[in-house]
């Protein structure tokens, strides 16, 4: 197998630079590579652990993309990269009885874009790993709904038993998020609003403050440090308000199965935990050759170019970016997004026999919005005057938020389909639960 271009990683950034290269150069020459055979939004992972979105509905096949916007897509995981020949391994595919359904095999590329997101960083916590969830891939995300479910279940049945004991106020269900970055900020939030949700679909005997409680624990002196402080002033009253107990400057020392304790000694009761703390490049990048940084991100220069390795790039989370003012470039959506912008426009001039990537690449920051529930957000947007900035909140700000999602699949889908599918999906949700109960 071989294309000229080659992208590895169907996130946001690798998805849309796939879809608008395939429209203008056709599937013999742009290939997307896969281990998954369809996409998600990666800031929406928290809205389907909540069960307040649907993956079965929200999920974009890439096989259907690639034939709408003329790329070929290829199933499965990058294993190694023969940088020399200018050709990298996509691993076997196994079903879950371990039949192999597709083979190996060997792809030539021409240039190689290296798009493969995050995980989780776990910092050396024990039992962080064995007793947490990440919210890293769609299964993490459903892991968590389906435990979610059950405890819940759980945690009706022992109020029915005690007959919904007025004097009782032991939590039959304690919930752990630990970061309070815009993950486990945006998480806590649902959470909180879903199980209300869900206590009108049959758990009828659970009040949801005093039966789901939620705990949010955060290393720096607030949440969303690296937000505007008015931003995490306005996200905690809002959490605070909702009956989420916040805890800063707490430093996790250790994670049982039904314990998370701290630097201080406080031992908080957990009997779902989520890690939200920090997020590191994928560890199988360390094994390709490329030059790579403490955090695993590969190393690129100022036209997303990996120093040393002719004809291979890489962009958004997986990629150690340092933007003009000689500052990293943030793990946001929007940078994978201008970064897939600026390789299509080089790709395109190089396929036009012009000179590609004449400019360096320049990371622009309009600002963050972050999910407090179904009705509300808070965030700053920059300006273009002297980088002023502007706080939003409320439903303007959550109107916004939303509008992001549409713009990315407006980039992989068009606009008539986006329409068409943001009035399907609101028609659904007229007939439909407002959570996922399966």
């Amino acid at each position: 197998m071989q294309s000229e271009i080659v992208i590895v990683g169907g996130g946001a950034g690798g998805l849309e630079l796939a879809c608008k290269l395939g429209r203008k150069l056709g599937p013999s020459k742009v290939m997307l590579v896969d281990s998954r055979l369809y996409h998600i939004w990666k800031p929406s992972l928290h809205e389907v652990a909540a069960g307040t979105l649907d993956i079965h509905q929200e999920g974009l096949s890439y096989q259907m993309l690639a034939h709408d916007n003329g790329f070929t897509f290829v199933y499965g995981p990058m294993t190694a990269l023969d940088a020399a020949q200018h050709r990298l391994t996509v691993g076997a595919v196994r079903a879950s009885d371990g039949e192999d359904v597709l083979h190996e095999r060997k792809i030539s590329y021409s240039s190689l874009v290296i798009a493969v997101g995050s995980t989780a960083n776990y910092f050396g916590v024990p039992g962080a790993r064995e007793h947490t969830i990440s919210l890293n891939v769609t299964e993490d995300a459903e892991r968590f709904r389906l435990r979610l479910l059950r405890l819940m279940a759980i945690a009706e049945q022992a109020r029915e038993e005690r007959r919904s004991d007025a004097t009782d106020v032991t939590a039959p269900l304690d919930v752990v998020i630990i970061g309070g970055g815009a993950t486990g900020v945006e998480l806590a939030a649902e959470l909180r609003e879903a199980s209300g949700v869900y206590a009108t679909y049959g758990f009828s005997r659970l009040q949801v403050e005093r039966d789901v409680r939620i705990t949010l624990l955060e290393g720096a002196p607030r949440v969303l440090a690296p937000l505007p402080e008015r931003v995490s002033s306005a996200a905690l009253k809002l959490l605070n308000e909702r009956g989420i107990a916040v805890v800063t400057d707490c430093r996790v020392t250790k994670i049982e199965p039904h314990a998370v304790t701290d630097n201080e000694g406080n031992v908080y009761p957990a009997n779902l935990c989520v890690w939200a703390a920090g997020i590191r490049a994928p560890e199988f990048l360390g094994t390709l050759g490329l030059p790579t940084n403490k955090g695993g991100q590969i190393e690129v220069d100022a036209r997303l170019a990996v120093p040393g390795v002719p004809d291979v790039y890489a962009l958004g989370d997986c990629a150690a970016c340092i933007d003009g003012s000689g500052k990293p470039v943030p793990p946001r959506a929007q940078a994978a997004h201008q970064q897939a912008d600026y390789l299509l426009k080089g790709f395109v001039r190089r396929a036009a026999g012009k000179a590609a990537f004449e400019k360096p690449y320049a990371y622009k920051d309009y600002g963050s919005l972050v999910s407090l529930g179904k009705t509300t957000s808070v965030g700053n947007l920059m300006g273009s005057l002297r980088g002023s900035s502007w706080f939003v909140e409320g439903m303007m700000a959550r109107l916004m938020y939303t509008s992001l999602h549409l713009m990315h699949h407006q980039a992989v889908l068009g606009s008539v389909r986006t329409g068409l599918l943001a009035l399907a999906r609101f028609l659904i949700r007229r007939t439909t639960p407002l959570v996922k109960l399966h």
